[in-house]
């Protein structure tokens, strides 16, 4: 299980507005803000920061991290959002069969072209 994760972002105010609207409709929302020398670091969860960015060289190479969302609706109200946050589209909202019946996503790029995934797992 993993614990937490953090990336470097090129541009962090411009991450920032997009992580605090793509992810509202998941229930994750901006728990930690602190600028320090020379590295801003902002944290994202529920109950505790689990997804943090920081402002420092951007990480190279392709990125791709899921959260998982409560209901289809929500992966629907993040692909929304994270696009009229200025998210790029990598893959509408729908089903994904090929990794299980009930597998229900969507995918955007973020700001850094980093790999963005809502997911239900509609297992009922």
């Amino acid at each position: 299980m993993i614990d937490h994760v953090t990336f470097g972002v090129s541009e962090i105010v411009l991450s920032i507005r997009f992580y605090d609207r793509a992810f509202a409709p998941l229930d994750v929302r901006r728990l930690f803000d602190e600028p320090t020398a020379g590295e801003r670091t902002t944290g994202y969860g529920d109950r505790r920061p689990w997804f943090w960015i920081a402002e420092r060289r951007a990480t190279k190479g392709q990125l791709h991290i899921a959260v998982r969302a409560g209901s289809r609706e929500a992966v629907d109200a993040f692909h929304r959002e994270a696009l009229s946050a200025g998210g790029k589209d990598n893959g509408s909202p729908g089903l994904q069969p090929h990794y299980h019946p009930g597998y229900y996503s969507a995918f955007v790029l973020d700001p850094d072209d980093y790999n963005i995934e809502a997911v239900y797992h509609d297992l009922g």
